[in-house]
């Protein structure tokens, strides 16, 4: 009989969901845990893992059939090359959080342009600001260049339209259009694009073709007034040259 992993805390995991699962699955064990000893002493058996799965043990994991990401970005795979080797099918949550990822991301930017960080420091030091000349903004008319137009970019771009936004979009394949983007280019045009964005948002996985993507020469195309938004990893802008620009 082999075992369903589900990598959570078992007082955080629903009980329905644990029933939905047996009932799916009524020749198998449900294991609800993230401990890394209970995990290791069953790892051989298990044959579905989903939620946190500890990859260090992956090796072992010599029953593995099916790994079901809690989110979308697989950069994992990188720092275990090992597990392209073995044969279980990995499947992610790509598409499942566009809704509140794209509406932090125009959440970030309505607070940029509405100044509202400085605001809140001023009200919990109960003091009145008056915003003075360009302090403010506003966001019709600005230019987005949205890098990276899967669910969450194109719902992003969805978003910004509606609020006047001029929407560039970069992606592998421009040939396929997305409502609300005005403009789609290759990665290749990067650097050409970056000088008209008022706003450079970042929703791309973090990939050897993507990893430190922006670098100097795409922070000094960028306009000194342009605010940059990552909601994908890291790794995918160069960090001391991030630290470079913010200080120059």
């Amino acid at each position: 009989m082999g075992i369903i992993l589900l990598g959570f805390e078992p007082d955080s995991f629903s009980h329905d969901y644990v029933e939905a699962t047996r009932a799916l699955a009524p020749d198998m064990t449900v294991l609800v845990t993230r401990d890394l000893e209970e995990i290791r002493s069953v790892i051989g058996e298990v044959e579905i893992a989903a939620g946190s799965f500890p990859r260090e043990l992956l090796p072992k994991a010599t029953s593995l059939r099916w790994v079901q990401q809690w989110g979308a970005g697989a950069d994992w795979l990188m720092r275990y090359p090992e597990a392209a080797q073995m044969d279980f099918v990995l499947t992610n949550a790509s598409g499942v959080h566009a809704i509140p990822i794209s509406e932090h991301i125009m959440a970030l930017i309505l607070a940029f342009a509405r100044k509202l960080c400085v605001a809140a420091r001023a009200q919990a030091r109960h003091e009145w600001l008056r915003p003075e000349g360009d302090d403010l903004f506003e966001l019709a008319g600005k230019t987005m260049l949205l890098i990276g137009v899967g669910a969450i970019g194109a719902y992003t771009a969805k978003l910004a339209s509606a609020m006047d936004i001029h929407v560039i979009g970069v992606r592998r394949d421009p040939s396929a259009g997305v409502p609300g983007v005005a403009e789609m280019h290759g990665p290749d045009q990067l650097l050409a694009l970056l000088p008209q964005a008022d706003f450079v948002v970042l929703t791309v996985p973090l990939t050897h073709e993507t990893r430190g993507m922006i670098g100097e020469a795409e922070l000094r195309a960028m306009k000194a007034t342009a605010f940059i938004v990552n909601i994908g990893r890291g790794g995918t802008i160069q960090e001391d040259k991030l630290i470079q620009a913010l200080h120059a």
